[in-house]
């Protein structure tokens, strides 16, 4: 199971480091600036915290002459800028100022000073393109635990009625002849309404699954157009 992540894990990096190449092109300056910039899963790596609360902490900590608490906060600072900014692209003059302001305080990133521009234009098609990967992987685990909440609910049926069809042949020791058989019948009849069901939940499930996987074909063609057209129009 873990070797199976892990490796879930390598390509999704080597797929997203691929994007991040392609919209650089032959920019390797600002590439290999912004691959230690730019995260996989934004939502998990940028702080929640507000980005005012961000740098002032970042200045406090500069004044208390706390140097490394300072740099590692104005980097906190700095990316929360950069995703902020690939979300609102109507900002985009604020964020350069901001991204700008940032860098000058830390005294680091100076290409990212001096080029905000270009940083903020490929992070907001870069984290544009990993929201929707991210998107469209939290509706297929969503799929997926509904499946085996399904399954599982099958399962303790199944038991109900095992546990049911075991009580009435027990009860039918006690009856005569006749009562016996009528009461078969009934179970026989009820065994085979149960196996309809459960055939019929069966055949409901692996459609479902055909169009799940038709769905996320679909999806995965759509993102892989998308992220041609950005590149070429990049």
């Amino acid at each position: 199971m873990w070797k199976r992540e892990k490796k879930v894990e390598e390509k999704t990096v080597r797929k997203e480091t691929s994007l991040l190449k392609e919209l650089c092109g032959d920019d390797t300056e600002l590439y290999d600036v912004l691959r230690s910039l730019l995260y996989a899963n934004p939502v998990a790596a940028v702080s929640k915290e507000k980005l005012e609360v961000l740098i002032k902490a970042a200045e406090k900590s500069s004044r208390d002459e706390s140097y490394e608490k300072a740099k590692w906060k104005y980097r906190q600072a700095l990316d929360k800028a950069i995703f902020e900014a690939s979300q609102h692209p109507n900002e985009k003059s604020r964020y350069i100022g901001i991204i700008q302001d940032i860098t000058a305080k830390a005294g680091s990133y100076a290409l990212l000073n001096k080029r905000a521009e270009d940083v903020i234009r490929i992070a907001s098609t870069y984290y544009g393109e990993r929201l929707e990967e991210l998107g469209a992987s939290e509706r297929r685990e969503m799929r997926r635990q509904v499946r085996d909440d399904a399954e599982r609910e099958e399962k303790r049926t199944e038991y109900k009625e095992e546990e049911s069809r075991e009580a009435r042949r027990q009860e039918r020791k006690g009856m005569g002849r006749r009562e016996r058989k009528e009461a078969e019948q009934e179970d026989e009849r009820k065994a085979k309404k149960a196996r309809d069901e459960r055939a019929k939940r069966r055949q409901d499930r692996a459609r479902a699954e055909r169009e799940e996987k038709r769905t996320e074909y679909k999806e995965e063609e759509s993102r892989e157009a998308r992220r041609r057209k950005l590149v070429k129009t990049r």
